[in-house]
């Protein structure tokens, strides 16, 4: 028989490595979609999970005011 335990341990480690990049994209995303009063960036990204794509997106394109972080 195969052993996929190594194969396991490195696709956890890829899953747990995008769960927190975009927990920390999405969050600061969303504080700034909620400060800015922009209910349908917020609600967006608040139900599409695209590996941080459209937070970052938000933050540099198509936020409102100041650019950026």
């Amino acid at each position: 028989m195969f052993e996929f335990a190594p194969l396991n341990t490195i696709l956890l480690s890829i899953i747990l490595v995008l769960v927190f990049w975009e927990l920390f994209w999405k969050g600061i995303a969303l504080w700034k979609a909620a400060r800015n009063n922009q209910k349908y960036w917020f609600i967006a990204m608040l139900v599409l999970n695209t590996a941080g794509i459209l937070p970052i997106l938000y933050i540099y394109i198509f936020q409102s005011g100041k650019k950026g972080i």
